[in-house]
């Protein structure tokens, strides 16, 4: 069997982004036989048809689970290579990560995620918990992001740096390559989650089958964020998609729990907020409360 590796590139808005992806990797040097695939999700601007490229196009959209499992079922390569529309490659890029990848596999291996400044971003993290969650609510410690502490207790796995290669929880989705034939074996993405948390609800599940993620930070990719969502309705599909998370994984009362936690940071920060407006910044603490608490009450649909 040829070893070739199917890529699966959802597309939704603006098709330059996965235009530029699509360029990236059909200039790959050094890489196995690659298969295209794009998911256009009912895109309001449709992705263009491309040589070289299978173009699934979707008759609803779904969100960024479904599509992936869309582009799957086209997949013929025995690996799969899921990968954002909105990132920047280097030439070797695929060839780097799959050989990094091979001696781990069977595995989910994820590589370095660069922001758009050339930075390192939180690439490998904890299976979440509603402490990590509640954390990560609280406004006031914002002036802290940068420190390692408050890092680990928004669940980011600090160990995760440049130049490390190691299991951890989970690596983001931003970039994920696996076994074409287990992500089938698992059922793929829970498609119920939308946008946010699905990738985290797989690694739940290869772990389960005792398939391990993997961060390879050898090899890197710069993700500029946002090229395929509607950035006004981002926080919410976090949010649900966390509770649905919850739901699943959380045990009895997990939903209460988080709903309860995210409440009580909610009235800190309405503290914190009302210091700041008495000190003459431009917030509405009443406005903000209400949007959290409406947000901290959202639900995801039920898990399977």
């Amino acid at each position: 069997m040829t070893r070739g590796v199917t890529v699966v590139v959802p597309h939704y808005g603006d098709p330059a982004p996965a235009l530029g992806t699509i360029a990236a990797l059909r200039a790959q040097e050094g890489a196995p036989t690659l298969q295209l695939v794009v998911v256009d999700d009912l895109s309001p601007v449709p992705f263009p048809d491309v040589d070289g490229v299978e173009v699934v196009r979707r008759m609803t959209n779904g969100g960024f689970g479904a599509a992936v499992g869309s582009g799957v079922e086209r997949a013929a390569h025995p690996l799969l290579l899921v990968l954002n529309s909105d990132v920047a490659l280097g030439p070797t890029f695929v060839a780097d990560l799959v050989a990094a990848a091979a001696p781990w596999m069977p595995a989910l291996v994820g590589p370095l995620v660069l922001d758009a400044d050339g930075l390192p971003a939180p690439t490998a993290r904890h299976f979440p918990t509603v402490t990590h969650q509640a954390v990560e609510w609280l406004t006031p410690l914002a002036r802290f992001r940068e420190h390692r502490l408050l890092h680990e207790a928004v669940g980011h796995d600090t160990r995760a740096v440049p130049g490390a290669v190691l299991p951890v929880d989970w690596v983001v989705g931003a970039a994920m390559l696996l076994p074409t034939e287990v992500f089938r074996e698992v059922g793929g993405f829970d498609e119920g989650y939308v946008m946010n948390s699905e990738e985290v609800d797989l690694q739940r599940r290869l772990r389960d089958v005792g398939v391990p993620s993997v961060f390879v930070g050898t090899v890197t990719m710069t993700h500029t964020g946002g090229g395929s969502s509607d950035p006004t309705r981002r926080r919410e599909w976090l949010v649900a998609s966390r509770a649905r998370y919850a739901e699943r994984w959380g045990g009895p009362g997990a939903r209460l729990r988080l709903t309860t936690a995210l409440t009580a940071a909610t009235a800190v920060n309405a503290v914190a907020n009302t210091a700041r407006r008495l000190a003459g910044r431009p917030v509405d603490p009443v406005a903000t409360a209400r949007e959290e608490l409406r947000l901290a009450r959202l639900r995801g649909p039920d898990p399977r």
